[in-house]
């Protein structure tokens, strides 16, 4: 039997949180092992972040161009997936090959160890027939996958999850889409722009369903517009597959969707069962690793990204990742904060939002304001003209005087959302932002608008 190998941190998993960790600390010094069962920088570069906006940029020049006429003269489209594909393939994923980002953990000195990391008690790792012992402690960073839903006959189907979606060489001619949170709608506008025949089948009475009503509502809108097909209160009864088509059909009624390709975007769950949590004392049934405000998990653990159950986005993953790396090089820091949690669905238009919701709010018990101005009834709003669909949506703690949640939808939703950002994690109060200067005329002098709308 060989001797146990030693390392000073093991960071299992390499997503975008994980390759920080590891590489940061490598660079600090630290004899650092990294381990990877997939590719090197995690599901957002190769399936999800980087593939799927490349998508969106295309299908929003389609969109814009569709748009001329009414502003500019005359425009003739031809849609081509090819160009799509041909960009993920060669620009963002070199063909789904990690080479580049394995040689960058490896020039800050770290090292890489390809395989299933599994904890084998405190500081702890197996992969395969290796045992790693880490002197300071070991990083959780392992992620989450797709969460398929136990739908009769879905199992054994050739259907989609995002990965299938970003790999696509070419469009289906028609498609199903479980689900409709941001992923799903995102794809669903894609797709539809792209000339595929889209169904949403969203089982909640909206899409967005975490999100404000307004939101959701938004969103319906727009993928209607593009064509899409939504259908909210709905769920899939049964699904099967003929070797050439899925046909789904709904509970409560005889309806039937069929269609070429079908999309699961159910959600995503970590599954911490292959990482033997239980051997250091966690729960592997509860699906999320608990942490405290420095990310540790236990003596001599860190866990960071999607299993921290804070939000599955890479934003998150990498502001855990930073207060981690502190922790365990001993410099002080503050604690982690979600109160300014942002996120944004990069549909046409996006939809983005921080903080706490409207019904987040009252269900804590807090007494708030709230208001809802349209971006088509700004200045800016209506020189854009086609296009311009989109609101400022506010929630104030109306003892306390400031925003603790806000959405930002429009054209340029996701950049706006900064500003309300800064305004909720810093605690403005609305009296200060009221009298602030608001550029004219931008899409984000809504907020002002918003702001005196208060009731």
């Amino acid at each position: 039997m060989s001797a146990n190998e030693h390392a000073d941190v093991v960071v299992v998993g390499l997503g975008p949180g994980g390759e920080y960790v590891a590489g940061t600390l490598a660079e600090a010094g630290l004899d650092v092992v990294g381990i990877e069962a997939e590719l090197v920088g995690g599901e957002c570069p190769y399936w999800a972040c980087v593939p799927s906006k490349m998508m969106i940029r295309a299908g929003n020049l389609l969109a814009e161009a569709g748009r001329v006429p009414a502003l500019a003269g005359t425009a003739v489209v031809s849609p081509d997936w090819t160009r799509v594909a041909g960009r993920i393939r060669d620009e963002a994923t070199d063909d789904w090959n990690d080479q580049v980002a394995a040689d960058r953990f490896a020039a800050k000195g770290g090292r890489l160890v390809r395989g299933t990391g599994r904890l084998a008690g405190r500081r702890r790792v197996t992969v395969g027939d290796r045992t790693f012992e880490a002197r300071r402690g070991v990083v959780l960073a392992t992620g989450t996958r797709p969460r398929i839903p136990p739908v009769p006959g879905l199992e054994g189907t050739p259907y989609w999850t995002n990965r299938d979606a970003m790999g696509a060489k070419e469009l289906p001619a028609s498609m199903v889409v479980l689900g409709g949170g941001a992923i799903g709608v995102e794809l669903a506008q894609v797709f539809a722009r792209f000339k595929c025949a889209v169904t949403v089948i969203e089982g909640q009475d909206r899409l967005l369903s975490q999100e404000e009503p307004e939101s959701g509502e938004l969103a319906a809108q727009v993928l209607r517009a593009d064509g899409v097909t939504v259908l909210t209160g709905a769920r899939a009864r049964q699904v099967s597959h003929d070797g050439t088509a899925f046909t789904v059909r709904l509970e409560g009624d005889e309806q039937l969707l069929s269609s070429e390709r079908l999309l699961v975007a159910t959600g995503r769950q970590a599954d911490l069962t292959p990482l033997a949590v239980d051997s250091v004392g966690l729960d592997p049934t509860v699906g999320t690793v608990p942490t405290d405000g420095q990310m540790r998990a236990g003596e001599g653990l860190w866990a960071i990204g999607d299993i921290t159950g804070r939000g599955a986005f890479t934003h998150v993953s990498m502001y855990q990742a930073e207060v981690a790396v502190r922790d365990i090089l001993g410099h002080p820091g503050p604690d982690a904060d979600y109160r300014a949690l942002p996120r944004v669905t990069f549909t046409d238009p996006e939809i983005g939002a921080v903080g706490l919701t409207e019904r987040q709010a009252r269900e804590r018990g807090l007494r708030v304001r709230t208001s809802v101005v349209t971006i088509a009834s700004s200045t800016r709003g209506w020189i854009h003209g086609p296009g311009n669909e989109g609101f400022i949506k506010l929630v104030e703690d109306a003892d306390r005087g400031v925003l603790i949640g806000a959405t930002s939808a429009g054209p340029a939703g996701g950049e706006v959302l900064y500003g309300l950002n800064v305004a909720v994690h810093a605690e403005v109060s609305v009296d200060r932002l009221q009298h602030m200067i608001y550029t004219y005329p931008t899409f984000h002098r809504t907020i002002e608008a918003a702001l005196g709308a208060l009731r």
